[in-house]
């Protein structure tokens, strides 16, 4: 094939041969509960256009929200219908039409904003994992050091924000190439800024002001199987939200009682609930490291725990090099060409150890060893959540208690696959 041919496959607008609804029944004797669903499209130059195609070029897909229906399992309800996010967003620029990965990367955005509504916050998404996070005493600040935390991950982005977009975020958004912008609002003049960059798909979803009232509530997830088999589950909800749902990090082990040292300090309990649930939207295995609300090094999709936590350890050096040399000269560190200049910041990153001095260290499962929580310990993260359950507990106590750090548990996994 030739290039040109390779290029055309991006710009190739496929068919949309799915029906315009949808219906899935769960039966049980002669009780019916049939969740109803509306394909969604949009009309973009004077043309009704669904998904512009799957997750490549060359799968066809479509979007559906769910329109009518109620399911309760037990005591558990799914989220009632009509309240949209991403399944009905309003386009107020299209440049080229969505596909899948422009929705889902919005959608996972906005399953870890909705937990903060308390400050300006923006979440950066990249093939469906948070490139940075971070809160903000503005939003334009909440979305700079979010952008800051991986600068070259987040190119080509997915960005929500969950305060109105003003006139100094879109300022700083434009200054580099991102897919999608999702808010609630955009202020007078703000759209005018985004009309320079013509591919960027601009959405407003009204109910992300109300994003706290989404907390809780659960939807059926499924995961189609290659037979064509699915797999139905509810969605995860995290019980830890706030420092009074975290456990001390204690245990017994052949009679012998372990706890952690200290407790965490006011700003470490920010940061560790922060992480935990920013955490909820990491793909598994992973691990991430934050510091002052700010995500610093995200490890993700990995086997093995000891491997995610060098990974987040790795990029967080990377990235605060990047970000030195980005500072100081405008430039990637990868592209700097005076040698002396890289060795100063390699020294720099060095003495600061990636910034993780500090940080919490956060974990979607539980440490089987205590060797994957020394990976952050040994570079100076002073705070450590995760599930707890482990048959020894007592080695990453011992550890933390080694190093003076804190840890919590949280008492529950927090698998995203």
């Amino acid at each position: 094939m030739a290039i040109n041919d390779l290029k055309a496959a991006y710009k190739t607008i496929m068919d949309d041969n799915f029906p315009p609804a949808m219906e899935i029944s769960f039966i049980d004797g002669s009780k019916r509960q049939t969740l109803c669903y509306e394909k969604v499209s949009w009309i973009i130059e004077n043309e009704r256009k669904g998904l512009r195609y799957g997750e490549n070029p060359g799968q066809e897909a479509a979007l559906y929200k769910l329109v009518n229906g109620n399911l309760t399992l037990g005591d558990v309800k799914c989220i009632q219908p009509g309240r949209f996010l991403a399944s009905d967003v309003e386009l107020l620029q299209s440049g080229k039409h969505p596909g899948k990965t422009n929705i889902t990367d919005a959608d996972n955005a906005m399953n870890i904003i909705r937990y903060f509504d308390d400050k300006p916050c923006s979440v950066i998404i990249k093939h469906n994992n948070p490139c940075g996070v971070a809160l903000g005493s503005t939003l334009a600040e909440a979305y700079d050091k979010a952008n800051m935390a991986d600068r070259l991950a987040a190119f080509g982005g997915a960005i929500a924000l969950n305060q109105t977009c003003d006139i100094e975020t879109a300022l700083l958004i434009t200054q580099n190439y991102a897919e999608v912008v999702v808010a609630p609002d955009f202020a007078p003049g703000v759209m005018e800024i985004f009309s320079k960059k013509k591919n960027l798909r601009v959405m407003q979803i009204a109910n992300m002001s109300r994003l706290n009232e989404f907390v809780g509530e659960r939807f059926v997830d499924f995961k189609s199987l290659i037979d064509g088999g699915l797999v139905a589950q509810w969605s995860f909800v995290p019980e830890a939200k706030k420092k009074e749902d975290f456990l001390p990090a204690e245990t017994v082990y052949k009679g012998t009682e372990y706890k952690v040292n200290r407790t965490p300090t006011a700003a470490e309990y920010e940061d560790l609930v922060f992480g935990w649930l920013v955490e909820a939207g990491v793909t598994s295995n992973s691990v991430i490291y934050v510091k002052d609300g700010v995500t610093v090094g995200i490890g993700t999709g990995e086997q093995d725990r000891v491997g995610v936590a060098e990974i987040a350890r790795d990029k967080a050096y990377k990235k605060l090099a990047d970000r030195i040399s980005w500072n100081k000269y405008t430039t990637p560190y990868n592209l700097l060409a005076d040698e002396y200049a890289k060795s100063e910041i390699d020294e720099e990153v060095k003495v600061k150890k990636g910034g993780l001095p500090g940080s919490s260290m956060i974990s979607d499962a539980f440490f089987p060893f205590r060797d994957g929580v020394e990976v952050g310990l040994c570079e100076g993260a002073s705070a450590v959540v995760q599930p707890g359950g482990s048959m020894r507990d007592f080695e990453t106590i011992e550890a933390c208690n080694e190093y003076d750090a804190t840890m919590v548990f949280t008492g529950q996994r927090s698998f995203k696959h």
